[in-house]
C-alpha cells in the first residue's frame, strides 16, 4: 500500500506541472482567439454622404487619428467633443474645450452638455452631421456582435483539468498533513465545490466566458497549498476568507453593471477609504516595521488592501468627467492622502503600488506625459525623504543586491528562499515536503520561492503567467469597452496586481529591493485574498465578448435563440436613472 501511495505521489509530481501548463494554454487560447464585429449604437451622417459609426457608449469626436470618430475637416479640433450614452439609452453631447464650439442645432454647449435625440443635427465648428440612433428593435433582432461559432474553448473541460490538478495536489498534502489531514481534504473539497457552483451559476445566466475565474481559482489553489504547508491550522480560516472573496467578486460585479449607481457612490467610497486609513493610523499595530494592521480580538484586518479596491473604484472615470479640472484636482488630493497615509504607516510596498496605479490612471485621464513625469519627480523626492526617516526601509535598500554578503543578517530570508527554490528544481520536492515554510514570512513575502521549492519552478512560473494573462487580457479587452470607466478601472486594477506580482517575485529573488508585498491570490492572508477577488470584478466588467461577463446583462427582450439565429446583443441593467454626481 505504501509503495502504491509512493508511486501515486511520484507520478503526481510530474502530472501537476503538465496539468498547470495545459490549463494555462487552454485559458489563454480561449481568451485571445475570440473575434467579433464592433457594436454599433448610432451613426453620424454628413452632408457629403459620409457616415461615421458610433461603436462605444462614450466616444471622443475630433480630427486626431486617436479619436473614436475622426472628422478631418477645417474647424474641428483634435479632441473636439464627447458623445455619451447613458444606461437608459439617452445620449448627451459635451464640448471638450474646442476652438470653434459644439452645438445641437441652435443650442451651443456651455459646459453642462446637450441632450441629443434621433435625427438631431449636431455641429462641430462649421461641420454639421445628422445623428441617427440605430433602431432598438433591429438591434435586438439581429446581432451587433457576431462571435465566430466555436471560438470559446470548452470551459467545463478546462475546469475539469483544474479539478484533477486540485485532487492530485490535495493527495500530496494529505499524505504529510498528519492531524490536519481532514482539514486539508475539507478545504480543497470546498474549493472544488465553489468553482463548479460558480461555473453552473454562470451557465444558468447564459454565460460561457469563465477563463478569468478559472485562472483565479488556479492561483487560489496554490494559495491553499501554501497555507496547508506553512500554517495548516489556519487553513479553515483561509477557506472561509476565500469564500468571502468570491462572494464579494459577485456582488461588486453585479454592482458595476450600472454606471449610474457606480458613479453615484464615488464620494461615499472615497470617504470610506480615507476613514479606513485614518482608523489604521489611530489603531494600527506595527508588524515588521509597518503599522498597517488593525486587530479586533482574534480578527486581524489590513485596511490598505480594501483601500486598493476603493482607489480603483474612485479613480476610474466616465468620459464626460475626464476633462473637468475640478475632478482631476480632487483625484490628485485623494491619491496624495492615500499614499501619504501609507507612508506614515511605513507600508512602503503598498505605497509604491498606489503610486504606480496613480500614474496609470493620471495618464489615462489626461493623456499628458508631462503630468506623469512631474509626479515621478515629486515621488522621487518623497522617496528620498522616506529613506531618511524610515531606517528599516533604508536597510532593505542597502541589502539589495548584496544578500550573500550577509547571509546570516540582512540577507537571511532571501538567501534561504533562493536556496530552497534552487533545491526544488523544475518539478519540486512535493507539496508540504519542503523546509522553507519554517522561515519567517515564507507563506507571504517569499511565497514564490516556497511554491518553487515544493511544486517546482514550472508551476511557480505558471502562476506568474496566469496572473499576467489575466491582466493582459483585461487591457486588451479594454479597447472594446463601452465606457471609459470600465477601461480605466480594468487597466488600473491590472497595473495594481502586476506591480504587486513584480515586487513580490523580484523582491524575494533579490532582483528588486525587498518590499514585503504579497503575491496576488497565492500569499496567505485574508484581506489580500478578498481584495484580489474584488479587483478581478473590475477586470471582468471590461470583458465585452458576447455572453462572457456577468457584469453585462443579456436583454430581457431577446427571447429564446434558435439554431441559425444571430446572437442577441448584451445590455446593462437599467437603474431607473440615478442622479449623476461629480466624482472625486
Amino acid at each position: 500500500m505504501e509503495t502504491l501511495t509512493g508511486l501515486v505521489l511520484m507520478g503526481s509530481r510530474v502530472l501537476l506541472p503538465a496539468l498547470a501548463l495545459w490549463l494555462l494554454l487552454r485559458c489563454v487560447r480561449s481568451m485571445l482567439q475570440e473575434s467579433y464585429e464592433p457594436e454599433k449604437w448610432a451613426s453620424l451622417e454628413f452632408s457629403d454622404g459620409a457616415t461615421a459609426d458610433i461603436t462605444h457608449w462614450e466616444s471622443i469626436i475630433g480630427s486626431a487619428r486617436s479619436c473614436d470618430v475622426v472628422i478631418p475637416r477645417a474647424g474641428v479640433s483634435r479632441t473636439h467633443a464627447a458623445l455619451i450614452r447613458s444606461d437608459r439609452g439617452d445620449w448627451r453631447l459635451y464640448d471638450l474645450g474646442s476652438d470653434s464650439g459644439t452645438a445641437n442645432g441652435a443650442l451651443r454647449d456651455e459646459g453642462d452638455g446637450l441632450a441629443v435625440h434621433d435625427c438631431d443635427i449636431l455641429f462641430f465648428g462649421d461641420t454639421g452631421a445628422v445623428f441617427r440612433v440605430l433602431d432598438r428593435d433591429a438591434l435586438l433582432a439581429g446581432s451587433v456582435r457576431r462571435s465566430m461559432p466555436g471560438q470559446f474553448v470548452s470551459q467545463a473541460a478546462t475546469l475539469l483539468i483544474l479539478t484533477v490538478f486540485q485532487v492530485l495536489l490535495a493527495l500530496q498534502l494529505v499524505s504529510v498533513a498528519g492531524e490536519h489531514a481532514v482539514s486539508v481534504a475539507l478545504s480543497f473539497g470546498v474549493l472544488v465545490l465553489a468553482q463548479w457552483s460558480l461555473y453552473l451559476l454562470m451557465r444558468a445566466m447564459d454565460r460561457r466566458g469563465y477563463e478569468l475565474e478559472t485562472l483565479a481559482f488556479f492561483l487560489s489553489t496554490l494559495g491553499f497549498a501554501v497555507c496547508a504547508s506553512a500554517a495548516p491550522a489556519e487553513l479553515t480560516r483561509q477557506m472561509l476568507l476565500f469564500l468571502a472573496g468570491v462572494l464579494m467578486f459577485l456582488l461588486l460585479g453585479w454592482w458595476l453593471r450600472s454606471l449610474g449607481r457606480t458613479r453615484a457612490l464615488r464620494w461615499c467610497v472615497a470617504a470610506a477609504a480615507l476613514g479606513l486609513l485614518a482608523l489604521n493610523l489611530a489603531l494600527g499595530r506595527t508588524v515588521n516595521g509597518a503599522a498597517n494592521w488593525i486587530r479586533f480580538g482574534a480578527v486581524a484586518l489590513q485596511p490598505s488592501e480594501f483601500v486598493k479596491v476603493a482607489y480603483v473604484y474612485v479613480g476610474a472615470s466616465t468620459l464626460d468627467r475626464l476633462y473637468r479640472k475640478r475632478n482631476v484636482f480632487l483625484f490628485i488630493c485623494f491619491s496624495a492622502a492615500c499614499v501619504g497615509a501609507l507612508a506614515l504607516m511605513g507600508d512602503f510596498g503598498t505605497a509604491l503600488i498606489f503610486f504606480v496605479t496613480f500614474l496609470i490612471i493620471s495618464f489615462m485621464r489626461s493623456g499628458s506625459f508631462a503630468t506623469v513625469f512631474l509626479a515621478i519627480a515629486g515621488a522621487g523626492l518623497a522617496g528620498m525623504l522616506v529613506l531618511t526617516v524610515k531606517p528599516y526601509i533604508a536597510q532593505r535598500f542597502a541589502a539589495w543586491g548584496h544578500i550573500w554578503a550577509d547571509p546570516y543578517g540582512a540577507g537571511w530570508q532571501q538567501t534561504r528562499a533562493l536556496s530552497a527554490a534552487a533545491g526544488g528544481g523544475l518539478l519540486g520536492v512535493g507539496a508540504g515536503r519542503g523546509w522553507l515554510h519554517s522561515i519567517f514570512a515564507a507563506d507571504t513575502d517569499m511565497v514564490f520561492c516556497l511554491v518553487s521549492e515544493e511544486l517546482g519552478l514550472i508551476i511557480a512560473l505558471s502562476a506568474m503567467l496566469a496572473l499576467t494573462a489575466i491582466c493582459f487580457f483585461a487591457v486588451r479587452s479594454a479597447a472594446n469597452g463601452r465606457s471609459s470607466y470600465y477601461v480605466i478601472a480594468a487597466c488600473a486594477a491590472s497595473a495594481m496586481m502586476l506591480v504587486q506580482l513584480a515586487l513580490n517575485v523580484f523582491g524575494s529573488t533579490d532582483i528588486l529591493p525587498f518590499t514585503g508585498v504579497t503575491f496576488p491570490f497565492v500569499s496567505r492572508g485574508g484581506s489580500s485574498l478578498i481584495s484580489c477577488w474584488m479587483l478581478l470584478a473590475f477586470l471582468k466588467a471590461a470583458d465585452t465578448r458576447q455572453n462572457a461577463s456577468f457584469s453585462v446583462r443579456l436583454s430581457a427582450r431577446r427571447g429564446r435563440a434558435r439554431p441559425g439565429d444571430p446572437a442577441p446583443i448584451e445590455d446593462t441593467d437599467d437603474d431607473g436613472g440615478e442622479e449623476e454626481v461629480d466624482e472625486p
